[in-house]
């Protein structure tokens, strides 16, 4: 009889070996080397303290300047910014860590500021409600401003911005990564592509669930090419509703979507729970449909503790669950999960931007406190 598993099971996933089952989820910082959009050393020594995660999935990175939408966000586009994430995977893998990059384009969530004046480009020229975080050159001050109507890409943009994922992984795995994660989530271009909310194209690319879901696969078709399906995976939000995006045909898209990326054998697939106060309820029926479609490594997302992670990965939901916010504060999480010692809460005065306050200056558990193999 096999013994049940729980968040602190060993697994084998993406090609990887893990110790136990936390993620540190993606979470943009903001803190990259400027002008240039560069991974630094303080990126690297952030990174190489959450080492004890059973994966670090990277803050987003954009993969071209066009893919750009908020201040001070890494880049995975040229030289500079592969070598910096190459001092962050070998800070990682250094303390035996296991490390992916998330790919980025924003799409519409953007401002004309980061791109000369030109408009963020989307699927569609359709307004909406969403924003973003822009540092203003004149005070230094971040704020959130709002993001205007974009306008619509062309089928030659399109196939460009294939491209520029597929280079992104390829960049990704030169700067010693082992493997990358797109995001397909949240608001932002291939979420964009995959709701009739934000795209309303009348040729291949929109319509259709098959055409909506035609970029997602032309991108992971791509990457899958160029660095091998098993180092591939996506995060998608299949109960977003805000930033526009409430498509009243969403969730069957997304079950299509685990239909394909179950035969492409990617490395896993990232669900996103939304994670405010009044936010739709990830129904357990939706859990139940998609792993029918998906029997691949799940990582969930999405205001989890302990107990609830313990629950998802009991009930054959997810093999993984990713924690967020707490492993701002807290660099030795699992050990802490695990043991059941306090969390030390975040500032979330210094999430966004600054120094090593609030960011690599968190302290760990005592010494013989804690501690959670690698």
């Amino acid at each position: 009889m096999t013994t049940p598993a729980t968040l602190f099971t060993p697994i084998a996933f993406a090609g990887l070996n893990a110790p136990h089952r936390v993620v540190m989820a993606p979470m943009t910082r903001a803190r990259s080397t400027q002008p240039g959009d560069i991974p630094n050393a303080l990126n690297a020594q952030y990174y190489a303290q959450r080492a004890s995660a059973a994966l670090i999935v990277t803050e987003a990175s954009q993969i071209s300047p066009q893919g750009k939408g908020y201040s001070f966000t890494p880049g995975i586009h040229n030289d500079a910014q592969q070598e910096g994430w190459r001092g962050v995977t070998e800070a990682v893998h250094a303390e035996g860590g296991r490390i992916f990059l998330q790919l980025w384009h924003v799409g519409r969530m953007s401002h004309p500021d980061f791109h000369g004046g030109a408009l963020p480009v989307a699927p569609s020229a359709q307004p909406f409600e969403g924003q973003i975080w822009k540092v203003d050159p004149a005070t230094g001050q971040g704020a959130m401003v709002d993001s205007p109507t974009p306008r619509a890409l062309s089928r030659a943009e399109i196939a460009q911005i294939v491209d520029d994922f597929r280079q992104a992984a390829r960049r990704a795995m030169l700067a010693g990564f082992d493997g990358v994660e797109v995001h397909g989530a949240n608001g932002y271009l291939i979420d964009q592509f995959l709701r009739t909310t934000s795209n309303t194209r009348t040729d291949e690319y929109g319509g259709s669930r098959s055409n909506r879901l035609r970029f997602l696969r032309e991108v992971v078709d791509a990457i899958s090419d160029e660095i091998g399906a098993e180092r591939t995976a996506i995060r998608l939000a299949p109960f977003l509703t805000a930033r526009g995006m409430d498509c009243p045909d969403i969730l069957p898209t997304i079950l299509e979507a685990a239909e394909y990326l179950q035969g492409k054998g990617i490395g896993y697939l990232h669900l996103v729970e939304a994670d405010w106060d009044d936010a739709p309820v990830f129904t357990e029926s939706f859990r139940q449909a998609i792993r029918e479609r998906f029997t691949g490594p799940i990582i969930v997302a999405g205001n989890y503790d302990k107990a609830r992670a313990e629950w998802v990965i009991a009930q054959g939901y997810a093999d993984l669950v990713a924690f967020g916010r707490p492993f701002v504060g807290n660099p030795d999480l699992p050990a802490r999960l695990e043991q059941d010692l306090p969390l030390t809460p975040l500032d979330p005065a210094t999430l966004f931007g600054g120094t090593a306050r609030g960011y690599s200056d968190y302290p760990v558990a005592r010494t013989g406190e804690a501690s959670c193999a690698r």
